[in-house]
Formats: C-alpha cells, sequence, structure tokens
C-alpha cells in the first residue's frame, strides 16, 4: 500500500450539479473557503458549463473570483469545450478537467459530440492551454455504461494513449454509475503507472452500488494515489441514468487515516465541512462518518456495569 494518496473533493461541481436547489454564490464561495483549510490536495470548484445544461453552476465566474486561495490547493474547474476553456483561463484556474466518455451513447447524451468529435475538440483545448495550465482529461464511464453495458478496456486505454500523446497533464478513469468491482479495477488499472508515466492518474468512483471504497483498495493495490470524492457522498451524473453519489470525502479519509496512510488531511475539519454541506443542500446525505463518528469513538459504560461485574463474579464464588 501506498504511503501516501491524495484526495481531490469535487462536492462543489459534482455534488452541486445534480441538486435541485441552488445555493446562493456567497454561500458556495464560503464552502470553498473551509474545504480549502482541510488539506485535500485539490478542490474542483465549478463547471463552465453553458448556464442552460447546468443551471446549479452558473455563477462559475463570480465563484471562481470570490475564493481565497489556499497555497498547496489546487483549484480545478470543469470545461466541457473551447468557450468553456477561455471562461476558465479568464478566471486564473490552476488546472481544467476535460471531459468525454469512452461510451459512445453516453458522450452523445452527456456532451452531444460522438466520440471523435470530442476527441478533437479536447486535442485542441489542450494544445490552445499550451502550458498556461494543467490540463486534466476524465474519461467517464470508463467500467461500463449504463446505456451499452460493458465497455471495453482496450477503448479506455486507447482514449488515455491518445490524450497522453496530445500532451494531457493528467488522466481520471470514471466509474461514473457505480457500475465497477474491485476485480475490474485491478484487471484495468495494472501497469497504467508505466504506460502513462508522465501522467496524473486519477480514479473517480461512485458508491451507487456499495463498492466505491472496496475499488478504492483496488486501486491503491495498482499503486494509484489519487482519487476524486465528494463531501457528505453528494454527486451524481444528471446524464446517466442511477448515477447517485460519489464516494465519500470524509469517509475515504477516515478509512485511510485508520489505515495508517497519510491524505494531508485534517479529519475533524473535514467531518465539520460535511455537517456544512448537509446543512446547505437541506437533506439526507450518504456519508457514514459523519453521522457515526471516527471508529476510534468511544462511549461511556452503561451505569450499572459494576454492579453487573459483582453480580457475575459472585455466580462464580457460588
Amino acid at each position: 500500500m501506498p504511503r501516501r494518496v491524495y484526495i481531490n473533493d469535487v462536492s462543489m461541481r459534482d455534488g452541486l450539479q445534480i441538486e435541485p436547489i441552488f445555493v446562493p454564490t456567497e454561500r458556495k464561495i464560503a464552502l470553498i473557503n473551509n474545504i480549502s483549510r482541510t488539506g485535500v490536495a485539490k478542490i474542483e470548484t465549478t463547471s463552465f458549463t453553458s448556464p442552460k445544461a447546468i443551471p446549479a453552476l452558473r455563477d462559475a465566474e463570480d465563484v471562481m473570483k470570490g475564493i481565497e486561495r489556499a497555497p498547496g490547493v489546487q483549484y480545478v474547474v470543469l470545461v466541457p469545450n473551447m468557450r468553456g476553456a477561455e471562461r476558465a483561463l479568464a478566471c486564473d484556474v490552476d488546472e481544467i478537467n476535460l471531459v468525454m466518455s469512452a461510451s459512445e451513447t453516453h458522450n452523445l447524451a452527456n456532451l452531444r459530440m460522438t466520440r471523435s468529435q470530442s476527441m478533437r475538440e479536447l486535442a485542441r483545448i489542450i494544445a490552445h492551454a499550451g502550458g498556461r495550465v494543467a490540463t486534466n482529461v476524465s474519461i467517464s464511464t470508463c467500467f461500463g455504461c449504463p446505456m451499452e453495458g460493458e465497455v471495453d478496456p482496450q477503448e479506455v486505454l486507447r482514449l488515455g494513449d491518445f490524450f497522453a500523446d496530445h500532451g494531457a497533464s493528467g488522466i481520471s478513469l470514471a466509474d461514473t454509475t457505480g457500475m465497477a468491482n474491485p476485480a475490474q479495477v485491478l484487471q484495468l488499472c495494472s501497469g497504467l503507472a508505466q504506460r502513462w508515466p508522465d501522467m496524473a492518474l486519477t480514479l473517480h468512483f461512485h458508491n451507487t452500488r456499495g463498492m466505491g471504497l472496496a475499488n478504492v483498495m483496488a486501486g491503491l493495490s495498482t499503486g494509484i494515489v489519487r482519487y476524486d470524492a465528494s463531501l457528505a457522498g453528494l454527486g451524481g451524473c444528471p446524464f446517466a441514468p442511477g448515477a447517485t453519489g460519489n464516494i465519500c470525502t470524509e469517509d475515504l479519509a477516515h478509512m485511510l487515516e485508520s489505515m495508517g496512510i497519510d491524505t494531508g488531511i485534517d479529519l475533524d475539519r473535514l467531518i465539520f465541512c460535511a455537517h456544512e454541506m448537509a446543512e446547505t443542500v437541506g437533506h439526507d446525505v450518504p456519508g457514514q462518518v459523519m453521522k457515526a463518528g471516527r471508529w476510534n469513538k468511544r462511549f461511556p459504560c452503561p451505569p450499572d456495569l459494576e454492579q453487573v461485574r459483582e453480580r457475575a463474579l459472585s455466580r462464580d464464588a457460588a
């Protein structure tokens, strides 16, 4: 197992994009500022998407210009096209996260383009960024498509090879609807660090079927040390049927900390932020550690424990 793992929180983008309410800009900025102080490696702050497509994130520029940037934290935004890239670059972001799908059907439903068209568009954006900011390509539905079913791993590798050749600085493999299982993660991810040695590799799991953290364990065993997660377990893709929440940031950080793996995260502060997020969206959330507390949380003994002990010992004496 690795000694150090890097957690990227995506709740402000992946989490809020599917919420039916519009979170006020000032509240978003306050949440991001608090998350910035938890020790996460990256925060995906918003998406420079058409406001008609994702109205919950229509204030992208105002959010990016209003946040207080913490040293050591990278502020990432999702960008679907060249227009979004121009908007993002004007806001001095640290990284643009480009997205397309390994599934042709999901790519058409999500981006209104064929995969070939997306490949050309994203390569053009990477070239346009010209190294001014980091460029990460997130490949959705790597482990299965809710409409097509199984996705050929060779297609995922083909896409990754293409973007590695075109100068992307990172690749994220996304389990968009929680279809992955640990054996599948092992099969796809083993050897990727050697195949793409100059790329920052990230895994993005959803917990739709309860296998999110198990899939992280499989990913860790292949040497991948970067993981996306969402505070309180919020998230989901509005264009993917059945896509419920991402793996939960504080649950992931708690698991790794309890295993002795360093994440650089202040878990108590992160749990506080998860409660803030739950309060903001105003409904029950999937996160477990924020409800149960750390694994080493201790509770008081029953008040009559000594009396119970004495009665038990007296039975032995008799």
